[in-house]
């Protein structure tokens, strides 16, 4: 297989040596102020799909075939100019000069078009070493907007995207939990979670969820990409999740950045950065303390994480990184409440005082790209996971005290990941227009070794296992390897229209080696069953997923697209070997498999109106879930049915000053609504009273609207968010004496943040959950409940920064 991809490379390149004669689009990028080079600049043709980014020394370089082509430039709080060039038989030289936001621009020849994104826009039709064209996408510019980044409020951060549920599980952000289009949100498992385009989450294949989420102080933007993704990402229904880190400033040799940040509930967060580049190498990390007391009793954290990345690159073909991660976080959890708790407005009460749960991360990664020429490059990315989670305390229905002399038990899965992927991008000309070829592979190797067992009786955070050798509940490893090649290709049929197919060939070996003790319980909790098992189980799966999407660009920056592209997700044996009292599992649980269909119409209209309007259908066959059998409170963990999802997904912003005024001001006052409509049902099932009920965790109506404000270096946002009701298990269940399944009802919250920067120094203030609203967004049956867990009260926050 490496030696036909390495013959079908150097075929590639051989054919982009022996085609038509190409000239050079070339120049610099400075500002309009002072003159200075703006390195990190972006220029960009977008309907040949290319794209280059500006040096240290403010130069960027393009080259193209014979033709006329609106070539645009943008830097981050500047504003986006274009100009239409023509290539006939020499280079042209095109320089820009970039005006700040708040400057008017007086160039006759340049174009100039206000950056209505304030805080999201979306990824070029092929931006890095991906292809994103006619794909459904998001991305979130951080520094671009105010929000309690200092707390990682999901809330507020993804507040442009439509379609996302998101649960609130914690008052720190320590874990994001987020799920679009009717999937499930826990610890976002259903997205193919990345940092700086390398997987982050626990095990890929036998445990994806994230247990890790960066600082959002530390994050420069996230990348979102639907169900399409599954072709490039990994073969998961919710699509791909990419959080891009800050990198050094090209430009200086030491820069020091410093935020401090004080809350309500005894928050206390610090935040410290440095970076800066020395000749050819650069280097950039970070490190944040985090700790707090939560608004509960019984709640607490404090969590570590830093972060080092060390980049050498000799020329500007080649370019090498090493990074590496670190997180270590503990975090004392109140449990859960019952609906009698809610329905009284007891909130902040707990009914766990012995729940701890504590992670240790640590994240490996090697990045090489190579540049052959303008039209050919690879990148070569390897990762490597050596992590640890520990929940520890009492599981059973928070309907039940808490015996203090009855012992805990503690959950401990260990986590080894090794992966590496290979990306080759090959332009090359056809029809007259640029298209792109992206070719890749991937290996994975993970192991998950879980042990469950008692633990000591007390209050504190031990750790560890009364009987190692002889656990009271399970002890398995859970191997797994997949290798996967994929490739697509952008073909731009006319200047306007392009079709992009694709193809995802999978090998999937999951196995489950280990011995379990299962222990049923009637319901006054006396043991009416218990076994001892040994097992050792191998499943190996290949198979292919097809796409294909399609693109229609308006000449007045508006956007056709529409894209098809199948799914899959295997069973994580971990799900299977639970021991939990609110749970009894299905041995027989199969894989899954579908589809999602995107069709919508996007863009911007002069300077005030950016939006992106779609539809979509999703196609969840044998989908895995919880149903609430007759006569019992335990919940039934098994393939529920197939379920389809439709809906809409809207988002429109107006810059309103724009729309009055006609013209570029210092002051922008945005509009922004993000609203969704989904139906979810299930529409077959062996149960026949499953058949037309509720897919779990969907809202039909999902709805986040607000206002950005920003004057010169002042910037405000306020946001309303409302979700409608929605079911917790596919029964559809209203009530459980143990409160871990149910209805959850529908809640509305707001938030208000502001930032100001002054010189080097900047200003952050804001109150989240405005008006102190109470309600709850999930019911857990394991940590951090079981039971219904509150969203938190109305809090505060202070940050005071520096930037040297």
């Amino acid at each position: 297989m490496l030696k036909k991809i390495f013959t079908f490379i150097c075929f590639c390149l051989v054919v982009n040596a022996a085609q038509g004669q190409n000239y050079r689009i070339y120049g610099k990028v400075t500002s309009k102020e002072d003159n200075e080079n703006i390195p990190g600049a972006v220029v960009f043709i977008q309907s040949q799909n290319i794209q280059a980014q500006v040096n240290a020394n403010g130069e960027y370089e393009i080259t193209l075939p014979k033709g006329t082509y609106v070539v645009e430039c943008y830097a981050f709080e500047r504003k986006r100019l274009k100009q239409k060039i023509t290539l006939k038989n020499q280079d042209v030289k095109l320089d820009f000069s970039l005006p700040t936001l708040g400057e008017t621009l007086k160039e006759v020849k340049v174009k100039a078009q206000r950056n209505t994104y304030a805080g999201v826009g979306r990824l070029m039709a092929v931006d890095g070493f991906g292809i994103y064209e006619a794909k459904k996408n998001e991305l979130i510019v951080l520094d671009d907007f105010a929000a309690n980044k200092a707390n990682n409020n999901a809330r507020q951060i993804f507040a442009k995207v439509p379609g996302l549920n998101i649960w609130e599980s914690d008052c720190a952000g320590l874990q994001l939990d987020i799920a679009a289009r009717g999937l499930g949100p826990s610890r976002t498992a259903n997205f193919n979670t990345r940092q700086n385009g390398y997987d982050m989450s626990a095990d890929a294949l036998g445990y994806p969820e994230s247990y890790y989420t960066p600082p959002m102080q530390a994050v420069e933007r996230i990348e979102i990409v639907r169900g399409a993704a599954s072709l490039q990402y990994g073969t998961q229904f919710g699509g791909m999740l990419n959080f891009k880190l800050k990198d050094a400033p090209e430009d200086k040799k030491i820069e020091f950045n410093s935020e401090q940040t004080v809350g309500s509930f005894g928050l206390i967060n610090t935040f410290n950065s440095v970076g800066g580049t020395l000749g050819k190498v650069s280097y950039y990390g970070y490190y944040q303390y985090k700790e707090g007391n939560c608004w509960r009793p019984n709640s607490n954290f404090n969590s570590h994480t830093a972060f080092t990345k060390v980049a050498y690159k000799p020329n500007e073909k080649f370019n090498v990184s090493l990074e590496y991660t670190y997180l270590y976080y503990r975090t004392r959890q109140a449990g859960g409440l019952t609906d009698d708790d809610v329905s009284k407005g007891n909130f902040e009460i707990s009914k766990r005082g012995r729940n701890w749960f504590k992670v240790n991360w640590n994240l490996f990664a090697v990045n090489m790209d190579y540049k052959f020429s303008d039209m050919s490059k690879i990148n070569i990315r390897n990762f490597a996971l050596f992590s640890q989670r520990d929940a520890l305390g009492n599981l059973e229905k928070i309907d039940r005290l808490d015996n203090p002399n009855e012992n805990r038990t503690l959950i401990r899965d260990v986590f080894r990941n090794f992966g590496s992927e290979v990306r080759f991008l090959q332009s090359y000309n056809l029809f007259g227009q640029r298209s792109t070829l992206l070719l890749g592979s991937r290996f994975y190797s993970g192991l998950t070794d879980r042990k469950q067992g008692d633990a000591n009786n007390s209050d504190r955070p031990d750790f560890y296992h009364l009987n190692p050798d002889n656990l009271e509940n399970f002890n398995y490893d859970f191997p797994s390897l997949n290798y996967s090649f994929f490739a697509e290709n952008i073909f731009n049929l006319t200047k306007n229209f392009s079709i992009t197919p694709g193809i995802r060939f999978e090998n999937i070996q999951t196995f489950s080696q280990g011995t379990f003790k299962q222990t049923i319980r009637d319901l006054a909790g006396n043991i009416v069953v218990e076994n001892d098992f040994e097992e050792d189980k191998a499943v190996t799966r290949s198979f292919a997923l097809l796409g294909i999407g399609a693109s229609y660009y308006f000449e007045n920056e508006m956007n056709l697209y529409a894209n098809f592209s199948q799914n899959y997700r295997s069973i994580t044996f971990s799900d299977l070997r639970l021991s939990n009292p609110n749970f009894l599992l299905d041995s027989l649980i199969t894989d899954e498999k579908g589809f999602n269909m995107d069709f919508g119409f996007r863009g911007t209209h002069q300077h005030w109106l950016n939006f992106d309007i779609s539809a979509f259908y999703l196609r969840y066959n044998d989908r895995i879930g919880v149903i609430l059998p007759p006569s019992t409170t335990l919940l039934f963990r098994t393939n529920v049915g197939d379920s389809r999802h439709y809906g809409v997904e809207t988002f429109v912003e107006v810059d309103i000053l724009g729309l009055l005024k006609g013209k570029n001001t210092p002051m922008n006052l945005i509009l922004f609504s993000n609203f969704s409509w989904i139906d979810a049902q299930y529409i077959s099932s062996k149960d026949n009273a499953i058949r037309g009920k509720k897919v779990e965790y969907v809202p039909e109506i999902m709805w986040r609207s607000g206002l950005n404000f920003s004057y010169k270096n002042f910037k405000a946002t306020y946001q309303f968010s409302y979700l409608g009701e929605q079911f917790s298990d596919a029964t559809n269940s209203v009530f459980n004496p143990s409160a871990v399944t149910g209805l959850i009802p529908s809640y509305y919250v707001m938030d208000l943040s502001f930032t100001y920067t002054y010189k080097f120094m900047r200003f952050a203030a804001g109150v989240n959950n405005l008006t102190d609203a109470r309600y709850f967004t999930r019911r857990a049956a394991s940590y951090p409940g079981p039971g219904i867990i509150p969203a938190t009260a109305r809090s505060f926050y202070l940050t005071v920064g520096v930037k040297l």
